[in-house]
């Protein structure tokens, strides 16, 4: 009783917190129709999405406003992820964010700029004092853009808890919207256990989908037997865009009895990772089409669950029938239904399931070692979901590590002995992972003697790679001796095609200016509105290193007419 009088006390709790979240509190941050790019806990590569993705009409620049009252809290630039960021923290708890600028406003701008000079470093990562940038709701506070890891023109925004779990802002009231019905373009069947099969299969079964009059789908008939789950491919639309973002919620029924719920209102960036173990990994890398498994398996404790009955999974009996449900709905209520008759029949299993024998078998729960030639590696307990077994080989100078079909949770260690190697060309070893071009794609090494070491977290063909050339430097909008009084922007064209750049540092006249890494152009750019140590005669330089140490410098004078 005792129990139940807890469960009771934290589901209301719980259930307080949801309905006590002011609907009005936070305004839009661009004053623009709200169209979706992305919105909150879609499904990305080995993560889920914590923000909305707002869409800027393909254009930069637009201004971005404080929602509410509030300071800021945290500035990050950054050449990748969410580039320029900007953090408010707000008086009811709650921190907003805003990923993607272009650039910041006003005093704000002033103090990331000041910054960076005074540190000379273009990435910087601040934590201003309360006072010191205090925002009004409606104040514009950045204007919006595409650095970063971004993919287009857009504002990431979040809004995130006292605890910096981010929640999905449509709780608050952000108003998107939304006619149109989640689509469900897939569904499947997973026998879980020795005995159990689905039409005669113990692999992941696909079942054809029949389209009904009222617009939701029934499955062809299924026999089956055992202990079963389901999983299906799933997207959703807002209206004013074509792009397939995630649903909202869920949930399953078994001949009535909910089974599982899956709710996307909130997590932990702890969790996000979980991901790979949510999904169906192998079906991703193979189909590039994401598959949610609406059960829980074992090391899945994601938060998004918020039902469970079994873990989601039935148990099919013989001679009996049963219908299983899946109800797919998005945040404005919009619904998809799947019907999936059952027939219980314990036949003959005619598809085995395929296991592929390997020398190397992996508990999860265990450290393992592994030497291949002059490769070792090292997989730390809990890198892996389950225990498994594992193709590795080595091939010379190359070390073939499973494929990438099963996810890996946290770093493993790959290690090669390059005693063998000139020792003048030690420091310009590296590992590299292969890409199907066959190509080594730079992975961050470090060096200790005769041991060069990689962390990864993605199976594959790695390599040990030598990189002895220089980074390439071009300038794009300037030469040699000419003057460029009427340009706004010095820009850099800086390439590495092998171990890729690591750092820059660019001056005039001797000191030090500030130079933004447009990695996706492989672009540097100076703003001359910042107007450091100009004279009408100019000397640029430009040094440029790459992730093993090989450095360029490029000199150049223009000249200036200033003001």
């Amino acid at each position: 009783m005792k129990k139940f009088l807890l469960l009771l006390l934290l589901f209301s709790g719980f259930a307080y917190s949801q309905d006590s979240i002011s609907k009005d509190y936070f305004s839009n941050p661009l004053d623009i129709n709200m169209v979706l790019a992305g919105n909150f806990g879609e499904m990305r590569a080995n993560h889920f999405h914590s923000g909305l993705d707002i869409k800027t009409e393909q254009r930069e620049g637009l201004p971005v406003y404080a929602p509410a009252d509030g300071y800021v809290s945290r500035i990050q630039v950054q050449h990748y992820g969410y580039g320029k960021a900007l953090y408010i923290l707000h008086p009811n708890g709650y921190t907003t964010v805003y990923g993607h600028l272009r650039s910041y406003a006003g005093d704000i701008e002033k103090y990331v700029k000041d910054t960076q000079y005074k540190k000379e470093t273009f990435e910087v990562e601040l934590f201003p004092d309360k006072t010191l940038l205090p925002v009004k709701k409606g104040d514009i506070i950045a204007y919006s853009g595409n650095t970063g890891g971004s993919g287009g023109p857009h504002l990431h925004f979040e809004i995130r808890d006292s605890s910096q779990r981010p929640m999905n802002p449509l709780l608050f009231g952000i108003e998107i919207p939304d006619s149109k019905t989640p689509i469900v373009s897939a569904v499947f069947a997973y026998p879980m256990g020795e005995d159990a099969h689905v039409n005669q299969s113990q692999n992941r079964t696909k079942l054809r989908m029949i389209k009904q009059k009222d617009g939701n789908y029934k499955t062809e008939d299924l026999t089956a037997y055992g202990k079963i789950g389901f999983g299906i491919t799933t997207y959703d639309q807002q209206n004013g865009a074509s792009n397939k973002n995630g649903s909202y919620k869920i949930g399953t029924r078994f001949n009535g009895t909910e089974k599982f719920e899956v709710l996307f209102n909130k997590f932990a960036f702890s969790e996000t990772r979980y991901l790979n173990r949510y999904t169906d990994y192998n079906y991703y890398e193979t189909n590039k089409s994401m598959v949610q498994k609406l059960f829980r398996e074992a090391n899945n404790p994601l938060s998004i669950i918020t039902k469970e009955d079994d873990n989601g999974f039935i148990t099919v009996q013989d001679s009996l029938a049963s219908i299983y449900t899946i109800e797919v709905q998005d945040y404005k209520g919009n619904t998809m239904q799947i019907s999936i008759p059952i027939e219980g029949k314990k036949l003959e299993i005619l598809d085995l399931k395929k296991v592929e024998k390997t020398d190397d078998y992996i508990y999860a729960d265990h450290a393992t070692s592994i030497t291949k030639g002059k490769f070792s590696i090292y997989i730390p307990a809990n890198s892996l979901y389950e225990d498994t077994y594992l193709d590795i080989k080595d091939e010379g100078d190359i070390l073939k590590f499973h494929e990438d079909l099963i996810p890996i949770h946290s770093n493993i260690s790959i290690t090669a002995d390059i005693s063998n190697y000139n020792e003048l060309d030690k420091d310009k070893l590296y590992i590299g992972r292969l890409n199907y071009k066959g190509l080594p794609y730079y992975t961050s090494t470090t060096r200790n003697g005769d041991k060069i070491t990689a962390k990864t977290r993605t199976f594959g063909s790695y390599t040990v790679a030598i990189d002895t050339t220089e980074p390439k430097i071009k300038p794009v909008n300037f030469a040699e001796g000419k003057w460029i009084s009427n340009q706004n922007f010095l820009n850099v064209k800086i390439t590495d095609d092998l171990s890729g750049i690591s750092s820059y540092r660019g001056t005039i006249n001797g000191k030090f200016i500030l130079m933004e890494y447009d990695y996706k152009k492989d672009v540097l750019t100076y703003n001359f509105n910042d107007n450091i140590n100009l004279e009408t005669e100019n000397n640029f330089k430009l040094i440029v290193i790459d992730n093993v140490g090989n450095s360029a410098t490029f000199e150049a004078k223009f000249f200036r007419k200033q003001p």
